[in-house]
């Protein structure tokens, strides 16, 4: 439970605020065991990060895989973690698992500083060369809507998952995700973003904001209702994201910003 990190953007850190705890591994197994034999297949740890106890972690899918071969499962970990623990990607493909999420959320380094990750764009694209070697599949997540986004940013984010096939591994809503600002957020440490956002929004539980640049938010908006048509269509992720890819084309070209 809780999570060691303390990236400024995350909701969990003012809930934890670094603190981490272990849930023992007989009553994860425990758990375990009541979800199969109520029908499930595959598992979902869904804990902000897997790999903040990696030896308590390995130990539990190792014992589940012994118990339960044929089981499948997915985890959360950071990219800094792939990279600290890569010599354990095969352990986790050989133990059932088919995909890793990982909260990636720019390919800009100074966004990523803002944030406060803990990884740059070299270490993001490095994690996915390892994930491929391993043969486990990477799905990224991202908030590409921020205060410091530009509109030059936000194509190179499309251009950067195109150049590196990783179109289908990214939700199409991860495209649209506008950062939130909840209450302690240490995204208030920052002077820029004190002087940006209005009063604390009570039923939203948020601080609200508004992009300097107005064509942010509206091409953040106009990608909402690419993603939310497609998936209510049912439309392939190459698809939506061409349709993303053309509406950021569209904004930058008439910005004057080359795509």
């Amino acid at each position: 439970r809780g999570c060691k990190h303390l990236c400024r953007h995350c909701p969990i850190v003012p809930v934890y605020n670094g603190a981490f705890r272990i849930v023992q591994r007989d009553v994860v197994l425990a758990d375990i065991r009541w979800q199969v034999s109520s029908g499930a297949q595959h598992i979902t740890f869904g804990d902000p990060d897997f790999f903040n106890g990696p030896a308590h972690a390995l130990a539990i899918v190792e014992a589940m895989h012994i118990e339960f071969p044929q089981l499948t499962y997915d985890v959360t970990i950071k990219i800094e973690h792939l990279l600290h623990h890569a010599a354990h990607l095969r352990t986790l493909r050989d133990t059932g698992c088919l995909f890793v999420t990982s909260a990636v959320e720019s390919v800009e380094d100074a966004i990523l500083a803002k944030l406060d990750k803990g990884h740059t764009r070299a270490d993001f694209l490095a994690v996915v060369e390892l994930c491929r070697e391993a043969d486990i599949a990477l799905q990224p997540t991202f908030v590409p809507f921020t205060p410091w986004t530009t509109l030059e940013s936000y194509t190179e984010l499309l251009r950067v998952l195109a150049e590196n096939d990783l179109v289908e591994s990214v939700a199409p809503i991860q495209l649209a995700i506008r950062l939130l600002i909840p209450a302690g957020s240490r995204l208030l440490e920052l002077d820029d973003v004190r002087q940006m956002v209005a009063p604390f929004d009570e039923p939203a539980l948020v601080y609200p904001w508004r992009h300097a640049d107005p064509r942010l938010d509206a091409l953040c908006e106009e990608v909402e209702q690419i993603v939310r048509s497609g998936e209510k269509l049912k439309v392939s992720r190459a698809k939506i994201f061409a349709r993303i890819y053309d509406a950021a084309s569209a904004t930058a070209d008439a910005a004057g910003i080359p795509m």
